[in-house]
């Protein structure tokens, strides 16, 4: 069987939470651009392991936090 990593994020709560902050701002606070963060926060797209820890820095959390995996079998 084989394997998949499957990867979610917390983003769009810890934007809630850090005053409701938009995409625009974290992508401009991460120095990435706001059509990454959609896309991540979608699970479309899953960061450089820089840039997750530059999410996790810009909310001062864990990167585990914001990112959890799951490994997903898959029969071939």
């Amino acid at each position: 069987m084989a394997k998949k990593l499957q990867i979610t994020n917390n983003i769009r709560r810890f934007r809630f939470f850090a005053n409701e902050m938009t995409q625009k701002q974290l992508a401009e606070k991460i120095g990435a651009s706001r059509q990454t963060i959609v896309a991540i926060e979608a699970g479309k797209y899953s960061p450089s392991l820089e840039l997750a820890f530059r999410i996790a820095d810009a909310f001062g959390v864990e990167i585990g936090e914001v990112f959890d995996y799951k490994i997903i079998e898959k029969e071939k």
